[in-house]
């Protein structure tokens, strides 16, 4: 969900009780720990999930693209998405590719687009960053917002990617409210899925919509978050043609200061849904995860301030989805210490290992 302009809300965070800071959260059961796979272990006095995340979302880095190529995709109601596209030197039809999207209120731009892209292309994988509706290079192309079941737009970005690299296998990796979107995708039986469809990974999914938006209402942190998504959301959709003066945003006597709300008043309405609860209970991934037969991976934490990590607990998951559930991470953050990683971005490596294995 972050993005690298979070000053506003770095000024927001001292409210935030320093002791929820430093303790992590209580768990009812251990962490998933994956056979093989490095341990993640915090960067010395980031042990804190809303340090990581912070953290995480600073730490952007700043790889230099040589040759990016923007493809518009059409989709439903004729809107657009953006596909940039990351093509390296030595690839050819037939080698992989990696489709790649973010989370909300990111865009291609987003700290971890740009860095797991430019580390895939130095290993000559091709990659396409994807600008959902009214984001990024897509903004004011789009009369309709995206949203956590935007299956279809998916569904054609794939479908683009299979017209301009055939015969490559289509590895997909989510951020956060994306990556709810990939699971939510994999797991309908109602789409005919492309047969080149390799791998996935989702990272911070938020699997259960209503019950992520409501536990951000039960911490001083999470209400800091809340009104920060929710101020940036209204900012976005106001400048654009997605702005209807009919909806009940617009009505409003006072802008909304929750997710909850901005979605009851707007995403909802604006998507053809009775209410924020109809959106939820359409979009949540949840529900679908038994019915996943495409390898994925997904990656959460523990003490993550956004994504509540209960839904995780207890889960029954078919053979083709796997968990990995750190103890440490934060939200999109996983800043680590100086191991076998070439860096610290122990995130990067993690969904690259898994989409290349």
């Amino acid at each position: 969900m972050l993005d690298k302009d979070v000053s506003e809300f770095d000024r927001s965070v001292t409210a935030i009780d320093r002791t929820s800071v430093e303790n992590p959260v209580l768990t009812v059961q251990p962490p998933t720990v994956l056979s093989g796979v490095m341990p993640f272990v915090p960067a010395s006095g980031l042990c804190g999930g809303h340090r990581q995340t912070l953290v995480g979302a600073f730490l952007t880095g700043s790889p230099v693209f040589h040759r990016t190529e923007q493809h518009r995709v059409r989709v439903s109601d004729d809107d657009f998405v953006v596909l940039h596209d990351d093509r390296p030197d030595d690839w050819i039809c037939g080698h992989h590719v990696v489709l790649m999207l973010h989370g909300l209120s990111g865009c291609h731009g987003s700290g971890y687009m740009m860095r797991i892209a430019a580390r895939l292309n130095c290993r000559g994988v091709r990659s396409f960053r994807m600008d959902h509706r009214g984001c990024g290079a897509g903004e004011g192309l789009a009369k309709h917002p995206y949203h956590a079941g935007r299956i279809n737009d998916l569904h054609r970005a794939v479908a683009a990617i299979e017209n301009l690299c055939p015969g490559s296998s289509i590895s997909i990796v989510g951020f956060s409210l994306s990556g709810n979107l990939l699971l939510r995708y994999l797991g309908d039986r109602s789409l005919d899925l492309s047969p080149n469809l390799f791998r996935a990974v989702a990272v911070c999914p938020p699997i259960e919509l209503k019950h992520c938006v409501e536990q951000l209402d039960n911490s001083r942190a999470g209400r800091c978050y809340n009104s920060y998504f929710t101020r940036r959301l209204i900012s976005q959709v106001s400048r654009g043609p997605q702005w209807r003066d009919h909806l009940p945003l617009a009505r409003a006597r006072q802008p909304p200061r929750r997710l909850y709300d901005f979605d009851d008043l707007f995403t909802a309405p604006a998507s053809g849904f009775e209410s924020a609860d109809d959106y939820y209970k359409f979009a949540s991934a949840g529900p679908y995860l038994d019915t996943i037969i495409s390898p994925i991976t997904i990656l959460a934490s523990e003490d993550d301030p956004l994504v509540s990590p209960e839904p995780f607990y207890h889960l029954k998951l078919p053979p083709a989805v796997t968990l990995c559930l750190t103890k440490h991470g934060g939200h999109l953050g996983y800043i680590g210490r100086r191991r076998d990683d070439p860096d610290r971005h122990w995130m990067d490596w993690r969904v690259i290992e898994w989409l290349l294995k």
